[in-house]
């Protein structure tokens, strides 16, 4: 009985003690392991961030926002004052020079071009009497002349007759000013009268009509306007421009713009005028540069919104760096400027390797590249400059990486 106890509690203990040591081996396995791959990642550190040179188009532009308007256009106003009878277009429609657009009622400049005529006339009639008058009054001065040689008149009977001859050359005189007066205020009155229809000054296109028929239109104090012809075939961009950037755009520079409905369409033109005259809005200081722009197709409508680019320069097929690989540009943390020489890395054979580049047209996120660099090389990024530089001085060999977190190397 005593025997047999013994025997089984010395098999347990043996059994207890086996596996306590496959428990420790297996750890000692797993450190061990974990260890080496620790050693392996940190020999081998965090990939690098490249990119590869290639070829491209850059340019440097000036942006700005603008409304479209027609390049010509005319606001035809009324020149006399009346009702409108008849308007003869509506909006939309197109115009040829000359073309009837408008009629204001004639009554009243009709009657006075009748009543103009009739004095005139009547004036004429006077006129025609007093030169009767006056061949009269010469032919007695005549009479009395050889009877006064002849002493059979007195010399105020000769006096008599020859005053009334002046007398009918001035009323002559006088007659024909007035005719002159009269047929001036004809002519007045016949303008006024041919001002009740009005005529398109130019062709375009009835852009809006302000004026209704039957409206009582004044036009002693301001011309009141009823409709707008505008040429559409020609638009222009007026494009409100900082006054940072006005000074760096001249006349005849290239320019393109996009509107809200066709972003992916570019419509070219150049500067036509530069508005000396500021406008200020929200204490910004904005002047006008306008650009025309050919609308043959008629997309473009009057008032539409424009994305304007002023193109300063502009480079085709050149290599083009990454401003994100520039590790120094002698501009402090700002971007560098176009001719500026920076220093990068290029990813060589052997490893990174610095290297001066010299930069063209400098945008957001690009350059051109003019110096230093050719297309395919392939360039380390600057954001992997701090791993890059820990890398260089250890070598992976002369120094010990610690430990991960929690694990002190392999102990039994």
């Amino acid at each position: 009985m005593t025997t047999t106890t013994t025997t089984s509690g010395g098999t347990a203990r043996r059994r207890s003690r086996w596996w306590l040591w496959a428990v420790l081996l297996v750890l000692a396995a797993g450190s061990a392991g974990g260890f080496s791959w620790y050693q392996r990642s940190a020999d081998a550190g965090p990939a690098l961030k490249t990119a590869q040179i290639a070829t491209g188009d850059i340019e440097k532009t000036v942006t700005a926002i603008g409304s479209l308007q027609p390049k010509d256009y005319v606001d035809v106003g009324a020149q006399v004052s009346g009702q409108l009878k008849k308007v003869h277009v509506e909006v939309g429609d197109t115009v040829q020079k000359g073309q009837l657009l408008a009629e204001i009622d004639p009554t009243s400049y009709e009657s006075t071009v009748r009543a103009d005529r009739a004095e005139l006339s009547n004036l004429r009639a006077q006129l025609a009497e007093a030169q009767a008058e006056l061949n009269l009054a010469k032919v007695q001065n005549e009479h009395n002349e050889k009877l006064y040689a002849a002493d059979y008149i007195s010399k105020d009977d000769l006096d008599t007759t020859r005053t009334a001859v002046t007398v009918d050359e001035a009323k002559i005189a006088a007659l024909k000013a007035q005719i002159e007066k009269a047929a001036s205020t004809l002519h007045g009155a016949e303008v006024n009268l041919s001002y009740t229809k009005i005529y398109a000054p130019m062709s375009g296109t009835v852009a809006s009509q302000t004026a209704l028929e039957g409206e009582t239109l004044n036009a002693n104090q301001t011309t009141p306007v009823i409709v707008r012809v505008s040429d559409l075939a020609t638009m222009t961009v007026e494009a409100q421009v900082s006054e940072a950037d006005v000074v760096k755009i001249r006349q005849g520079m290239a320019g393109y713009f996009t509107i809200l409905g066709l972003p992916e369409r570019r419509w070219h033109g150049l500067v036509r005028r530069i508005e000396p005259t500021p406008e200020t809005e929200n204490d910004v200081v904005l002047f006008n540069v306008l650009v025309d722009v050919d609308n043959s197709d008629g997309v473009l409508m009057t008032d539409m919104t424009a994305q304007v680019f002023f193109v300063l320069g502009e480079a085709r097929g050149v290599p083009l760096l990454p401003l994100e690989a520039v590790r120094s540009s002698g501009a402090g943390s700002g971007q560098p400027a176009s001719g500026a020489s920076v220093e990068v890395l290029v990813l060589g054979a052997n490893g990174p390797e610095q290297r001066s580049v010299t930069l063209g047209l400098v945008d957001r996120l690009v350059a051109e590249v003019v110096t230093g660099l050719a297309a395919g090389e392939t360039l380390v990024l600057s954001g992997t400059g701090s791993t890059l530089a820990a890398k260089t001085s250890t070598n992976g060999k002369n120094s010990t990486p610690p430990a991960p977190p929690g694990m002190t190397g392999p102990q039994l």
